[in-house]
């Protein structure tokens, strides 16, 4: 699902730092995301994107609109909720203004409940029995995060508060309902609702014997829209439903692409098929993939020099959104952030920090008395000399922090130009292709948005991003190489010109350093996408270490402070503890949840690890919430994924009484197939080749009408295996859906 968060409009309250977070309904409600805040603004604007994998039992995904409170309780000023049907009803999406309504209590229920009903016919009456089981994933409503939850039945002005079986004998017509209502007990004050079930009596009579689980529903809200009172909130959302064959059957498209970068049949192939809307999705599936297999340096040497060769005009090179322009893209956002954040993150932390009043555009300095015109325009001209000069002097003293692979295609791209444009007036013309996605296309847009870029938590205030953007255009200016100063509308940027054409030169110079590099990455695996000595992620959580099958409680959980780097995974007491034990990344071999009926514990995960005599050896992990928890599965899975000796299976259970809580066998196998899959949906995640080749495989299979109709004769061959893979289907595959919400 693809969400993009774009704005909220005429909030009528007097809120002043809003942010929006989302929940999404399934067998229970899970806290997906959070918005950065925006403060002191009732028209917020977000901008902001995720894309989200749910699974296939969801139904519902609600949005609610905050009142961040740096004391107490944040305020909850309106919410909105929108069905699967709803949202997979438009082909393209939801993309509207939606009014936001009232958040009732007695609508935010969550969860199922397990039901026995029976019914029984005698002679003048009929016997009802109702066996009330177990519930799970009810909705928490007490301070400590949990309820004190019971049930009700109703049948015929019959009530009973029960936790076990009641029986009536009844006379009931075909209109009567048999409602169960589950309730969290309050020792002062009303009971909260947690929801209920209806079941029509018609339906026993259709099946008698009526058992299983239900999902609880709210009361009914009868006020579902305040007319905009609340304000409204503009949404793009987007589902997606994919069915995800076993790997076996992905093979044949794999190795096809995997070729592809030799002979460049089916990369052109699906050129042709690519529509505009998806090209963003397939450069960076396309990436991922090549990533994977070791092949992403040839694969954008294919698709550049495909672009190169077709350009006469060496102004238009790159200037389009192709596929090797966002291929180009998502490259650099998979293997270039941490360099990235290096390079800019201090820079931009002292944006935020000085809080400073620059302004160049005389038509939008603000008017004040006591400071005039002139003094804001040098005063501003003076900041962002001294921030562009630190950016650009971090920048060229950055040539062996860039990530080799990154280097060898600038090295590539460079040659491919160089052999097109020979000609002398087109000597800058190498250099502009390598700047312009460097500068123009990575460095210049994490400067205008640092929040999307994960430099910062926080959207800028309107101060400090009149700044960031004052700060890209110029460099922009310096990835064109200062060719177009002085021919734009802008002239008020005049006074930085100097310093961006002294900035050509060394500019250059970085560029030759950038792709004077030997060594040939294509030749050597590209699978460890962190560098060795990075913290990819740190943090405390909960741990507790098995050593053979034995009784694990809950209370064997201790405290810990972890490290994870793609080589190890550390822990010690504190931060600043002396003594940190390490797991070696490479021992790994399998990372995965457990049960929460295991330790009776929410939120817990195993990492199994085999040591040199092929033993196995589990550490099991408490994470705070499940953010964090997806978030510790995608880090370790991204640095353990290639390691050699992944286990196929796993228990999801712990060992008690000689057997798996799950299964109740005494084997160490497994019960359950182990997964090396993403838990989250971004670039940053590790790599899931069946997914990627999927996504490839509904490209080619919608555009199947233009590749049947291809009259190159050298396609042919590969064309009339990629139809007979697009013919095969296969019944027996996983679904997943993907929302995209912006």
């Amino acid at each position: 699902m693809l969400l993009t968060l774009l704005c909220a409009h005429e909030l009528n309250q007097m809120h002043n730092s809003l942010y929006i977070k989302s929940m999404m309904a399934t067998y229970n409600v899970i806290f997906y995301f959070r918005t950065a805040t925006i403060w002191k603004n009732l028209n917020p604007f977000w901008g902001e994107e995720y894309t989200l994998h749910l699974p296939m039992g969801f139904h519902s995904l609600s949005f609610y609109v905050m009142d961040e409170d740096t004391i107490g309780h944040d305020d909850v000023i309106g919410k909105i909720s929108l069905s699967k049907e709803a949202i997979g009803s438009q082909a393209k999406g939801l993309d509207s203004w939606v009014n936001l309504t009232r958040v009732n209590p007695d609508e935010e229920v969550q969860g199922e409940i397990h039901l026995g009903l029976e019914l029984h016919r005698e002679t003048e009456k009929v016997c009802l029995r109702c066996h009330v089981i177990e519930a799970r994933d009810l909705a928490p409503r007490d301070i400590s995060g949990t309820s004190d939850p019971f049930a009700r039945v109703i049948v015929n002005h019959h009530s009973a508060d029960t936790s076990v079986s009641a029986t009536w004998q009844l006379e009931l017509s075909d209109e009567a309902m048999v409602t169960l209502e589950v309730w969290d007990w309050d020792m002062v004050g009303k009971n909260d609702f947690l929801g209920k079930v209806e079941i029509p009596f018609a339906c026993l009579h259709k099946t008698p014997l009526l058992q299983g689980w239900f999902r609880l529903l709210p009361l009914g809200n009868n006020e579902d829209d305040v007319g905009g009172k609340l304000g409204a909130l503009r949404l793009k959302v987007r589902l997606v439903e994919d069915r995800i064959l076993p790997s076996m059957y992905y093979q044949p498209l794999m190795d096809l692409l995997v070729e592809s970068v030799e002979e460049s049949s089916p990369l052109t192939m699906l050129e042709e098929v690519t529509t505009v809307e998806s090209r963003q999705d397939i450069a960076m599936t396309l990436v991922k993939i090549y990533l994977g297999q070791g092949l992403v340096v040839p694969f954008l040497d294919y698709l550049n020099t495909r672009e190169v060769y077709h350009t006469s005009d060496p102004n238009t090179l790159f200037r389009s959104n192709s596929l090797a322009s966002k291929a180009m893209e998502q490259f650099m956002k998979a293997v270039g952030m941490l360099y990235l954040h290096e390079v800019l993150k201090p820079i931009i932390n002292r944006v935020f920090d000085d809080k400073k009043y620059v302004e160049l555009d005389p038509c939008k300095i603000e008017q004040n008395r006591a400071v005039s015109e002139a003094e804001v325009r040098d005063s501003s001209v003076e900041m962002l000399q001294g921030y562009l000069t630190s950016i650009l002097q971090s920048i060229v003293a950055s040539v062996d922090q860039c990530p080799p692979v990154m280097r060898v295609v600038f090295k590539q791209l460079h040659k491919r130009v160089e052999e097109q444009f020979v000609q002398p007036e087109n000597e800058d013309v190498k250099y502009l292709a390598i700047s312009g996605f460097f500068f123009l296309r990575f460095f210049a847009p994490a400067i205008l948005t640092p929040k999307l870029f994960h430099l910062r938590d926080q959207h800028a205030d309107t101060r400090t991003s009149r700044t960031l953007l004052l700060l890209a255009k110029a460099l922009q200016s310096v990835g064109n190489l200062g060719l177009q100063l002085g021919h734009g509308k802008e002239q008020w940027m005049a006074p930085l010109h100097p310093i961006i054409l002294c900035s050509v030169a060394s500019v250059k110079d970085f560029l030759d350093k950038l792709i004077d590099i030997d060594h040939d990455v294509s030749e050597g695996p590209l699978r460890a996408r962190f560098l060795p000595s990075v913290t990819v992620k740190e943090g405390y959580l909960h741990k507790h270490k098995a050593e053979g099958p034995q009784l694990l409680s809950r209370f064997a959980f201790k405290k810990r402070y972890f490290w994870l780097t793609s080589e190890t995974l550390a822990y010690a007491k504190t931060p600043d503890w002396q003594v940190r034990s390490s797991i070696p990344i490479q021992r790994v071999c399998a990372v995965e949840r457990v049960d929460e009926n295991a330790f009776q514990q929410q939120h817990v995960m195993q990492v199994i690890t085999q040591d040199n005599d092929a033993q196995l050896h589990t550490m099991y992990i408490q994470c705070k919430n499940v953010n964090d928890l997806n978030q510790w599965l995608s880090a370790i899975r991204k640095a353990s994924i290639y390691n050699e000796r992944m286990l196929p299976s796993f228990h999801p259970g712990a060992h008690r009484s000689g057997k798996w809580s799950c299964c109740l066998q005494a084997e160490r196998g497994g019960c359950s197939r182990s997964h090396s899959a993403v838990t989250l949906g971004d670039w940053s995640d590790p790599l899931d080749p069946d997914v990627e080749t999927q996504t490839i495989y509904k490209q080619l299979h919608q555009g199947r009408d233009k590749l049947g109709i291809s009259g190159v004769a050298a396609l042919h061959r590969v064309g009339l295996k990629l139809l007979q893979l697009l013919r095969y289907h296969h019944p027996n595959c996983s679904a997943i859906h993907t929302t995209q919400v912006s």
